[in-house]
């Protein structure tokens, strides 16, 4: 994965990440929408409608920079 260094974290805007409020999994780059998605039930503190909008926003990058999901929604991630 590429690395953000705190400072490029810190500059980028809050459209910028799958979970905006708390500003947590950027979405910059395919490797980062692959590491969102592997880490999606590890985020805490966030509600259910909080992880359904982040997902759209992640479906969205994905489709952005050519990232394969396979899974419709969020709370299929790790059920294969």
């Amino acid at each position: 994965m590429s690395k953000l260094s705190a400072d490029e974290r810190d500059h980028l805007g809050k459209g910028a990440f799958a979970f905006p409020e708390t500003r947590k999994e950027p979405l910059e780059n395919a490797s980062h929408v692959r590491n969102a998605i592997a880490r999606f039930n590890q985020v805490k503190g966030v509600s259910d409608a909080d992880r359904d909008a982040a997902w759209k926003r992640i479906r969205t990058a994905a489709a952005k920079f050519g990232v394969e999901v396979s899974e419709t929604d969020w709370r299929e991630i790790g059920r294969k």
